[in-house]
């Protein structure tokens, strides 16, 4: 299926990859294998994060590969209820991408069963749209797999020559790529680009094998490759964040935390909000965590709308 350019209006973000069902546990628990009762919600990082930033009242939009079903259609019209740009959404013969995970306080378990979300393509990539674009979004879920990996990085190196900027959410792990050389070489190519990326301390250690001890040296390692700036999530520490010679560490506050699905994903759309406002890092950064807290602090998706007056609210 063919976007058509001129049904898709200036975005200041394009997120692109995963879009699917999360089956998360209604009660806490430590693995599946515990897990009982599930409660259904649109997911996917991409998805998440675009859907945040249009509740903060971005122009966003997302292309993903959902199945012609019926889990298909609820996450077609889910995203289009929430203001996202769907003209690069397409629905294929394969069955929507599922994945169960467990209501956690810390770090979540999943098992993902994935079909369609893998089928992103050229075509839902034209470089009329891309041309228009501020920040170009995606994931290490996302590049895991073709034809996405492919559309993907043709389409990031697209915008970087028209002189947007490309993001990247490290989200790696192994039960979906179970590749890591292949991993880590693609996103050494991604870095490349110039892109602003995130990484969790989980994450890293994942993609790299070894525990994240210096954030510095990380971003070092990171800058290396490419990266314009570098976010390092580090749970209940907060987090560190650099471009080169500039670096900040923003610690957590203690809130309660009832959810910590999408924790990410909401504090990655506080910073690039933050970001499109031209606000330095440390505002980006500062922004980040107050979208993260109050995400921490609600079970499933966002309210619909947020004040993004309300993430500067308390910069300090």
């Amino acid at each position: 299926m063919m976007v058509d350019p001129q049904i898709v209006p200036p975005l200041e973000v394009l997120a692109v990859g995963e879009l699917l069902i999360d089956f998360i546990s209604t009660e806490y628990a430590d693995s599946l294998e515990d897990a009982t009762n599930f409660k259904r919600l649109a997911g996917g990082s991409p998805a998440n994060m675009a859907g945040n930033l249009a509740r903060l009242g971005r122009a966003a939009g997302l292309v993903a590969s959902v199945g012609k079903d019926d889990m298909g259609d609820y996450l077609l019209e889910f995203v289009k209820s929430l203001g996202l740009n769907t003209a690069g959404v397409h629905q294929v013969d394969l069955p929507s991408t599922l994945i169960l995970i467990t209501r956690s306080q810390g770090v979540s378990n999943f098992e993902p069963y994935r079909q369609a979300d893998a089928q992103i393509t050229t075509q839902q990539l034209p470089a009329e749209v891309l041309q228009a674009v501020r920040i170009f979004h995606t994931t290490c879920f996302a590049l895991s797999r073709e034809p996405a990996r492919s559309a993907i990085l043709t389409a990031a190196q697209m915008v970087k020559t028209f002189g947007g900027v490309v993001s990247l959410d490290a989200n790696y792990a192994a039960k979906i790529w179970p590749d890591q050389t292949e991993a880590q070489q693609v996103v050494a190519r991604y870095c490349a680009a110039g892109a602003l990326v995130k990484f969790s301390d989980v994450d890293w250690e994942r993609l790299y094998g070894s525990p994240l001890t210096d954030p510095a040296q990380a971003a070092v390692f990171l800058h290396g490759l490419g990266a314009q700036v570098v976010c390092i999530t580090l749970g209940e520490k907060g987090c560190f964040v650099s471009r080169g010679a500039e670096q900040h560490v923003v610690p957590a506050r203690p809130i309660e935390v009832k959810d910590t699905t999408g924790a990410g994903d909401a504090f990655w759309a506080g910073f690039l909000c933050a970001f499109l406002d031209d606000h330095d890092l440390k505002t980006c950064a500062l922004a980040g965590r107050k979208l993260a807290e109050m995400k921490l602090q609600h079970f499933g998706p966002l309210p619909v709308q947020i004040n993004k007056s309300d993430l500067y609210l308390d910069v300090e």
